[in-house]
């Protein structure tokens, strides 16, 4: 299994951050195996691309709720990291109040 579970959009509510927000968080490691997806689709476009983090944040955006890692953005990079067997992802990771 490569994530805890594959989900269908935010459980949690609404968080308004900008990327200029997101750059704050300071990035660390996240296991693979706790992350909750928020899309249950990928475009093959951004996994294949070279240039995929060219014009984003380079880490994944996780989002924190109720004691569950939820993967709001970077899918793409969670995937490529789990074809390189790789088991944890750098990612910046947001904590919301329960």
């Amino acid at each position: 299994m490569i994530f805890k579970r594959v989900g269908d959009g935010r459980p949690y509510p609404d968080h308004g951050k900008t990327a200029r927000d997101w750059a704050q968080v300071p990035p660390r490691q996240v296991r693979l195996d706790q992350l909750i997806t928020t899309k249950r689709h990928l475009d093959l476009d951004h996994l294949l691309a070279e240039d995929s983090t060219f014009y984003g944040d380079l880490f994944a955006h996780v989002v924190k709720w109720k004691g569950e890692l939820y993967l709001e953005d970077g899918l793409h990079r969670a995937v490529r990291a789990a074809l390189q067997q790789r088991q944890v992802l750098h990612a910046r990771v947001l904590e919301l109040g329960d």
